[in-house]
């Protein structure tokens, strides 16, 4: 072989490691009252990152399911079929308890172990999150519903993956989805005109489009349809209780962007069998809990993506030489990184707090319930907005290496806006923001009160937090408030994140990010942080070996 073709100067293959190797998660569960789990999420994390694992990742990937709507003979079938890494990938991902376990789950702090764990699994592969996020947050919405709720709930929480199509109450284990959209309507879901007509036993016939229904070979949905009385929640099994099929047609599936791994499908419901969740004609009222659960997920899926592309960068430039030295320690190189770690660390230790809120809210604490309201629809909307940024930024300190498919970095890349769209995209999240306000007076105080912990601490904070008092005095007016919408989400998000970095994490990390999202001392793409920050402690933070 020619000297040409010498491998030199490349970084060699990142495998061997935990994405539990997480100062900022770590401590976040010790933090909160979640020290009892940390044993699991650290083995979770090895897992993850093994080369086992990594290769299930890339199989999923790169062979998208397939939708079989009729058998050899004819026969109607409505079936997808997933390359056995999917599989692999969601029995891991549901014995470990990711998906509902954290409900039947008895010691404080479930929900935030549960958070870790999928804050460090959602980095192996992000597609599969989304069926464990839904059967997450089906629990409560079905809870309107007790005689349902008492059968489903312990089969959904049951740490065992049974994808057979079986009657739902006859397997080991359950996966439930969510079907609400429709072509006409999107995020509007009021506009659905999918209809549900008594069938005289206490069921409902449904039939109508749904225009995207992800993992549509989960056991059981919760489907939003209108009933005599108004929009209202049902739960519509995949096949009937006598074994048959339910009239669910898969028309479709969608070719995404991203998110590849995962099947997302137009379904058509024909007479199918569902029974009621919740009161008759409150149905959006129901579904909300779910949906604020799938949000929370939402912020620690693109937290999660934004350490596992800091990740990929830390490893590439401490392996790669340029201009003599290595990457890492060219100093614009150097600021790049720094402010990818900030930004990472930043939505970690926010994504920790709202699960701790939603630990503290399930014992009954108002005002973290009340927090929680209103710092999740804030957080969603700006949190799964950095992380399309970030993710570009990271695939780009790799170059040209970062470009091609074998480095993961495009799976990431692709992955990124799913987040921000997934459960209401931009607008309709910063909107929340507005309805928590106007709904929940009791959640700005809970707010402050969090924020104020950390008051007198930081002069760029103090000032960011009256910048944010003064803006919520602009929104008397309704039209107003519309436009300020966006900005109030992020400023919200801002300080709440300031507050927690400079009472939890180290100070040069807290100082980087108040100085530059803050303080304003900061241009407009990553590596534009002060001078006077302290990169080399930023940099040891995120794990970079040998940081300087």
């Amino acid at each position: 072989m020619s000297a040409t073709h010498e491998v030199l100067n490349q970084a060699p293959p990142l495998t061997g490691f935990s994405t539990a190797d997480d100062a900022a998660l770590l401590e976040a569960l010790r933090r909160d009252g979640g020290a009892w789990g940390e044993a699991e999420v650290r083995a979770l994390g090895a897992r993850a990152g093994s080369a086992e694992v990594q290769d299930w990742a890339r199989m999923a990937e790169a062979s998208p399911p397939v939708l079989h709507t009729h058998d050899r003979y004819g026969h109607r079938v409505d079936e997808v079929e997933f390359h056995p890494a999917w599989h692999q990938l969601m029995a891991a991902a549901v014995e470990s308890g990711q998906h509902a376990a954290a409900w039947a789950e008895e010691r404080p702090g479930a929900h935030l172990v549960r958070a870790a764990k999928f804050y460090a699994w959602a980095q192996a592969e992000p597609g599969h999150g989304c069926p464990v996020s839904m059967t997450y947050a089906a629990v409560p919405a079905l809870r309107a519903r007790p005689e349902l709720a008492a059968a489903y709930e312990p089969l959904l929480a049951a740490t065992a993956y049974d994808p057979a199509p079986r009657p739902p109450l006859t397997k080991r284990g359950l996966i439930a989805g969510m079907s609400m959209t429709e072509k006409q309507g999107g995020s509007d879901v009021r506009a659905n005109t999918t209809a549900a007509v008594p069938a005289g036993d206490g069921s409902y016939l449904i039939t109508g489009h749904k225009w995207f229904t992800s993992a549509p070979m989960s056991d059981v949905f919760l489907v939003l349809a209108q009933a005599e009385e108004g929009l209202t929640c049902f739960l519509l099994p995949r096949v009937l209780p006598d074994g048959t099929r339910n009239a669910m047609r898969l028309m479709r599936l969608k070719d995404k962007l991203g998110n590849r791994s995962n099947a997302s499908a137009e379904i058509e419901y024909e007479q199918a069998v569902a029974w009621p969740v919740g009161e008759p004609g409150r149905g959006v009222r129901t579904i909300v809990e779910m949906v604020n659960m799938t949000r929370l997920d939402c912020v620690l899926g693109s937290a999660a993506g934004m350490r596992a592309g800091l990740r990929q960068a830390l490893h590439h430039t401490a392996h790669r030489r340029v201009f003599g030295a290595e990457l890492i320690d060219q100093p614009l190189m150097r600021a790049v990184l720094a402010d990818l770690a900030v930004e990472s660390e930043a939505a970690t230790v926010l994504g920790m707090r709202l699960a701790a809120a939603l630990d503290r809210s399930e014992a009954g604490d108002a005002a973290e319930s009340a927090l929680r309201r209103l710092a999740l629809a804030a957080g969603k909307y700006w949190v799964c907005k950095r992380g399309s940024a970030h993710a570009a930024e990271a695939l780009e300190c790799l170059g040209g290496n970062g470009y091609v498919e074998e480095s993961g970095m495009p799976r990431l890349y692709r992955e990124a806006p799913l987040l921000s769209i997934w459960e209401g995209s931009g607008n309709v999240a910063a909107l929340d923001v507005l309805r928590a306000l106007a709904k929940e007076p009791a959640a700005l105080d809970a707010f402050f009160a969090e924020v104020d912990a950390a008051a007198g601490a930081d002069a760029r904070l103090d000032a960011a937090v009256a910048r944010v008092r003064k803006l919520l005095g602009e929104l008397s007016d309704p039209g107003r408030a519309q436009l300020l919408a966006r900005r109030l989400a992020e400023q919200l998000t801002l300080v709440l994140q300031g507050s927690l970095l400079v009472r939890h994490s180290p100070p040069a990390v807290a100082d980087a990010f108040c100085a530059s999202r803050l303080g304003g001392d900061w241009g407009h793409a990553f590596g534009t942080l002060p001078t006077g920050v302290d990169l080399g402690r930023v940099l040891e933070r995120a794990g970079a070996e040998g940081a300087r």
